[in-house]
């Protein structure tokens, strides 16, 4: 779709929810790519606020000590589904939130309530920003940070195809490792108090197990299309 032609659709707020490995990264930047969209990670601001606790000598597993830090970092996102970007005051910190170490922790901190609060609060604060539209993907969006987006998809796959591509994605890892820790992260992420990983009720459910990417990409545009149409 031309820029003119997305600048003149409905705005349109997408919220793509699903646990890791579905396919929700490369789906909604190049959903939002295709249809003028802003793209939002909100991963990437729990990963970050994580490096954060991590990088400051924060006990990551001592609720308190995170609760009570949980606004000192400056977090900002760039939303260009092109070239998305994260800094942490003034940082550039798109590379080290990947690390395993981010990622081992990043399950622990996500579940504190004040860190929860505080990133919802500049996801809303985002997405009301973005003046044709934005494609948000996350674990809670639908349920609990965008409960009255447009469009709420979830995005599914067995656990094995989970583990392929995530270990494809990390290099050298261990498809069985993989598996195991996406298991666990599935259990911490879904039995978490404060916003738990969850399917909304009038979301669409999309399962990429047997899907190749263009064909997930392409399902989520004619789902997106059809609700700005109707709008």
């Amino acid at each position: 779709m031309e820029n003119g032609a997305a600048r003149t659709a409905p705005a349109v707020i997408v919220a793509i929810d699903g646990p890791s490995g579905t396919g929700k990264s490369s789906t909604s930047k190049a959903v939002a790519a295709q249809l003028g969209l802003s793209y939002l990670d909100t991963g990437a601001q729990y990963r970050a606020i994580t490096w954060w606790m991590v990088s400051n000598g924060i006990d990551t597993d001592d609720a308190h000590a995170v609760a009570a830090a949980a606004d000192k970092p400056e977090i900002l996102s760039g939303t260009d589904p092109a070239r998305p970007t994260i800094t942490v005051d003034g940082v550039d910190v798109s590379g080290p939130i990947r690390t395993q170490e981010v990622t081992s922790r990043v399950s622990a901190v996500s579940a504190v309530p004040e860190i929860r609060t505080r990133i919802t609060e500049l996801q809303r604060t985002i997405a009301a920003s973005a003046g044709t539209g934005i494609v948000v993907e996350g674990r809670d969006i639908g349920t609990t940070v965008l409960p009255d987006a447009d469009l709420k998809i979830f995005l599914t796959a067995s656990p094995e195809a989970r583990a392929a591509r995530r270990s494809g994605e990390l290099k050298g890892a261990d498809v069985h490792t993989t598996r195991e820790a996406l298991i666990r992260r599935d259990a911490a992420d879904s039995s978490r108090k404060a916003s738990p990983l969850a399917k909304a009720g009038d979301a669409v459910e999309v399962d990429t197990t047997d899907l190749t990417l263009p064909q997930v990409i392409e399902c989520v545009v004619t789902l997106v299309e059809e609700k700005r149409a109707g709008k």
